[in-house]
């Protein structure tokens, strides 16, 4: 993939092509990583953090709790 640098007021850009964004989930707004190192860029979609993921969580999603029967041994619920 190539893409070319242009000037974004006082700083330089480039567009993300828009496969390597499907691939990775990564649209307009969407939260990257950027690692500078050795003399190269690495854009790394940011991964949800945990409040992100229960945020999804809503009454029409949740689940109920699951028996898997009595306990068998020494095991206390």
């Amino acid at each position: 993939m190539q893409a070319v640098v242009k000037k974004w007021g006082n700083s330089l850009g480039f567009r993300i092509p828009s496969l390597w964004a499907k691939d990775n989930n990564v649209k307009n707004g969407s939260k990257i990583e950027v690692i500078a190192e050795k003399g190269k860029i690495i854009i790394l979609p940011q991964k949800k953090t945990l409040d992100d993921m229960l945020a999804l969580v809503t009454p029409e999603n949740l689940h109920l709790e699951i028996s898997t029967d009595s306990s068998v041994g020494n095991e206390e619920w």
